[in-house]
């Protein structure tokens, strides 16, 4: 995680707005395209209505206080009421539009960062915490979106602002409008000091806020362990320390805000005070200038200011945005490194458009009879390698035990095998072809996978059984319960099937737990199974349930079982033991115990400490 804490770092030296990038985002706009010309289009007429109303104000004072003509002051006041009414309308419009598309965008970033999620690789997510990944979806797309609706506005209506204010005013007066446009240069100096250092401390807020969220996630979820450990008040000093550190910058970034404002106002005040002294010489000398054209003045002095504001304020926004537009468009345009080829993807085309009986989806065999691993290496990180020239060969109805201590590469075999990863030497087969050759969604659907600690979703018995198969029914679904031996546990819950495991399933044992992730399993009938024992973490009598369901799962299909208890794998066919990514000894049960070497010593070592265990409970 400290990684990403970096990029957060790394965030305060982006000093320019990186165009290529919101280029890209600016993307995300294309299937709305109504919405879009509706809020520049109303930012250009709104802009155009804001510059006409002081002449129109001005045209109605100067004929109030000159010849009066009730028929001319009608038909202003009538055009200024009209103004207004067409103000308010886009005003409207602009809402409504903005809202629409900040929703929509947002709705669309959210799901397609939701589905490449989905196509990542398992190495993604190794790197990156749970709570800066959940950060990517919500707080950044959040920000990004609420920002584009304004941008848009802004670049139409402040540029036509700015451009139609400073043209009615030379219009009018150029000398008095050079005069009032005097304020321009320090306004415009004084937001880009305080606009740097405003972002600067919003950075840091943000900052702190990603902290803040991570350490929260992590906590929650490590509850068990903090109160365990007696750790309660150490992580609350350690989530005191960031949020101390966001209310710093916090206060810091309110304190900018508040003396920014009054700046600007003031020199707003100035130009309204230029316009007022020398437009009132003018009318008072009766020079040209009447007093409405000087009240005219006086408005366009205050509204110079506001354009000003807002398109700074923009591209602010936009530096500030820039780190999160550029991780959620990073997550958009991450290519998986574990992906199908173009011939394959070829494959597949051609069979969905053509589907042809008995072949899977890829264009190969539906059945999978042998997997051989020749002569397998990994690494995960440069030339660190976990895993050491691994073969062998399974075939349907043959069960593999992986044994070994941790970090021996068990884990890294099975997750080669369901290619979770790639190796980086050798060949994983597949009937004779390399597994990369098959379509990846298709190979990895043929996978059953039982872990040590089984994860069960929100909602009931019935979801979690059918997860992997939702036509499923409830017969079904009972067999599938029966078959591992889990039934009358699930009849004898309050509901039924319609029982709510909570959260992670934590409304159930452990030994449950794992019996409704076997059903799961079962249900989805795949070809390979992966089992990282199953009964480690359960009392006898439940493993004893749980492995005559493991025996009944495996009937039949190729599986790989990492084996912890060794007393569960004895009928496996074939044994590996693994020291440091390489395969020290292999055989059967019989063959290890006879050969008197590693697996010999570790199955005798625990099987005495299992038989002390009984005896002393």
């Amino acid at each position: 995680m400290s990684e990403h804490f970096q990029e957060e770092e790394n965030d305060a030296g982006r000093r320019h707005v990186d165009w290529s990038l919101w280029r890209r985002v600016a993307g995300h706009l294309r299937p709305y395209p109504w919405p879009v010309t509706t809020m520049i289009g109303c930012g250009l007429v709104l802009a155009a209505v804001e510059v006409m109303l002081p002449l129109v104000t001005a045209a109605i004072i100067d004929e109030a206080i000159g010849q009066g003509r009730a028929s001319r002051i009608s038909m202003l006041g009538g055009l200024y009421a009209v103004m207004l009414v067409i103000f308010s309308f886009l005003v409207w419009r602009f809402i409504i539009a903005a809202g629409t598309l900040a929703t929509r965008v947002a709705f669309d970033l959210r799901g397609a960062s939701f589905a490449r999620l989905q196509s990542l690789p398992f190495g993604y997510f190794d790197v990156r915490s749970t709570g800066w990944l959940v950060a990517r979806v919500t707080s950044d797309v959040t920000k990004v979106t609420g920002l584009l609706p304004w941008f848009l506005f802004d670049i139409g209506w402040g540029s036509a602002m700015l451009v139609g204010i400073f043209t009615a005013m030379m219009l009018v007066d150029p000398q008095l409008g050079l005069a009032v446009s005097m304020i321009v240069p320090p306004m415009a100096i004084a937001t880009w000091w305080f606009k740097r250092r405003m972002l600067e401390s919003s950075r840091r807020i943000r900052r702190s806020n990603s902290r803040i969220t991570a350490s929260y996630t992590e906590t929650i979820a490590g509850v068990r362990t903090t109160r365990m450990l007696a750790r309660e008040e150490a992580s609350a000093a350690e989530f005191g320390e960031l949020s101390s550190e966001m209310r710093l910058w916090t206060i810091r970034n309110a304190v900018q805000s508040a003396t920014y404002l009054p700046i600007v106002m003031s020199l707003g005040s100035i130009g309204v005070g230029i316009a007022l002294w020398a437009g009132g010489i003018q009318f008072r000398e009766q020079s040209g200038l009447s007093l409405g054209l000087l009240i005219a003045f006086m408005q366009y002095a205050v509204l110079f200011s506001q354009p000003i504001q807002e398109l700074a304020q923009r591209f602010v926004d936009l530096q500030s945005a820039q780190a999160a537009a550029e991780r959620v468009q990073e997550l958009l345009e991450e290519t998986p490194a574990i992906r199908d080829s173009p011939e394959v993807e070829a494959r597949i085309a051609a069979e969905v458009a053509a589907p042809t009986p008995g072949i899977a989806a890829d264009g190969g065999k539906m059945t999978i009879e042998t997997v051989t691993f020749e002569s397998v290496g990994h690494a995960y990180v440069g030339e660190e390698r976990v895993l050491d020239d691994v073969s062998f060969e399974l075939s349907r109805g043959t069960t593999l035990a992986l044994v070994g201590a941790t970090g021996s590469g068990k884990t890294t075999v099975a997750g080669l095998l369901a290619r979770w990863y790639e190796p980086s030497e050798g060949r994983i087969l597949v009937d004779g072809v390399d597994y990369r050759e098959r379509g990846l969604d298709w190979w990895q659907s043929q996978f059953g996978v039982v872990q040590q600690v089984p994860h069960l979703f929100s909602g009931t018995v019935r979801d979690n059984v059918r997860y992997g198969r939702l036509e499923a029914d409830d017969d079904a679904i009972n067999a599938a319960l029966q078959r591992v031996r889990a039934l009358d546990f699930v009849t004898g819950l309050e509901g039924g099937l319609d029982f709510e495991v909570g959260e992670g399933g934590g409304h159930l044992s452990q030994g449950q737990r794992q019996l409704i992730s076997l059903a799961r399993a079962f249900l989805a009938d795949p070809q390979i199974f992966i089992m990282d024992e199953a009964t480690s973490s359960v009392d006898a009598e439940t493993e004893t349930t749980i492995q005559s369901a493991v025996d009944e799962i495996l009937r039949d299909r190729i599986a790989v079982v990492i084996a912890h208890r060794l007393s569960t794998i004895r009928r496996a066919n074939l044994i590996l033991v693994l020291d440091q990514g390489k395969v020290i000894e292999r055989g059967s049960h019989a063959e290890l115990m006879q050969a008197r070497g590693r697996y010999r010593r570790l199955y005798l070592d625990q099987f005495v400490n299992e038989e002390e265990a009984k005896l002393l409970g």
